[in-house]
């Protein structure tokens, strides 16, 4: 049995995305997941992951032949280099700008975001807080 590792302790289980062009989304999400350090996990008969961001094809069995529509996805950031490499990668792999990087006051002092349009129209973020200290990174599950 292959063993699997898993990264728990966050609000979300997993987000699974439905695109027309998986080749076009691999591309990209490769792209910038690589910039979060963010390593694409595995690849299946129409979908890929990483950790538990899961993009399929309309095609896939997981997806029953839909799309997700238009969604918005925010992927936390070490500082705010990450967040402008971010934005640099999705621009060359396939996205549009949504927002270049910047401080968005708004919503808190010190958050600082970039936001892009993946190749589906869904509106994908890098953020970063400000400087904070974690408890822990993550909680691991090995399976």
């Amino acid at each position: 049995m292959e063993t699997q590792t898993l990264y728990r302790g966050r609000l979300i289980d997993h987000v699974q995305l439905v695109v027309r062009d998986l080749s076009a989304a691999h591309t990209f999400y490769s792209a910038v997941l690589n910039v979060l350090n963010i390593p694409v996990s595995g690849t299946g008969d129409g979908f890929f992951w990483a950790d538990e961001f899961v993009v399929s094809a309309a095609d896939s069995p997981a997806a029953l032949g839909m799309l997700t529509g238009r969604n918005h996805v925010a992927f936390q950031a070490k500082d705010r280099a990450t967040v402008d490499a971010f934005y640099e990668a999705a621009m060359a792999n396939g996205g549009t700008s949504n927002g270049e990087p910047g401080v968005r006051s708004k919503y808190h002092p010190g958050y600082y975001a970039a936001f892009v349009l993946d190749p589906d129209g869904n509106n994908i973020e890098a953020v970063y807080h400000g400087e904070a200290q974690r408890s822990a990174s993550s909680v691991i599950i090995r399976f």
